[in-house]
């Protein structure tokens, strides 16, 4: 396993030091974890055309490019904590 050095602000530091400790993780560990659990545009585009096509084929729904988009947009609206918000 190679070692690498990542230069970040010491604040950003002591919060992914303070994450790990609170799991109980050293902060590579923890880093590792998070970073593959997250997955790439590529993984995440292969996932939802495989989540498209099983509600095609056994829901019998045809999911339009504007139900689509609707859906990444609520997505993402979720992740940015702004579901709830008036706009």
């Amino acid at each position: 396993m190679a070692d690498t050095t990542i230069k970040i602000d010491e604040g950003i530091r002591d919060r992914l030091r303070t994450l790990a400790e609170e799991r109980g993780m050293s902060t590579r560990a923890y880093v590792e974890r998070m970073v593959a659990a997250k997955p790439t545009e590529s993984e995440q585009a292969e996932r939802t055309a495989r989540a498209v096509a099983y509600v095609r084929a056994h829901f019998g729904v045809d999911l339009s490019d504007e139900d689509l988009r609707a859906a990444r947009e609520w997505r993402a609206d979720l992740l940015a904590r702004r579901l709830g918000e008036r706009r």
